[in-house]
Parts: C-alpha cells; sequence; structure tokens
C-alpha cells in the first residue's frame, strides 16, 4: 500500500537517508521515494502503517504530515 506524505524539514540527502534508515527499521521491505526539493516522501509497504511511520519519523526529529 502506498502512503503518501509532507516532511517539510527534509531538505538534503542526509535527511534522505535518516528518513529511510527509521522506515527501514521496523519496514525492511518498504520502498521509498523521498524528495527534499519538494519535501514529498511516499512509502510502499504492506508492513508500515501511516501512524507508525509518523511516529518513527518524529523520534528521528522530522514532521511529517500524511496526503
Amino acid at each position: 500500500m502506498k502512503k503518501e506524505f509532507l516532511v517539510p524539514d527534509m531538505t538534503c540527502g542526509h535527511c534522505v537517508k535518516m528518513i529511510t534508515q527509521a522506515i527501514h527499521e521496523f519496514a525492511p521491505d518498504a520502498v521509498i521515494h523521498a524528495d527534499p526539493k519538494t519535501h514529498w516522501l511516499t512509502v510502499e509497504s504492506e508492513q508500515a502503517d501511516p501512524q507508525t511511520i509518523i511516529m518513527k519519523l518524529q523520534a528521528a526529529g522530522y514532521s511529517p504530515q500524511q496526503v
């Protein structure tokens, strides 16, 4: 299932790496597309529900909003 988020504080490649690691810790099968220029994050995974993604990204210091 595809989930989409706006992450205003994802601004660079390092942010993308940290976000990817945070999601892969609990959903290793997730396919992640992150664009720091548009702040858009797409997560495709059967394991990852939107609330867990939001919690994990907040714990990593980001402010995701589900779209």
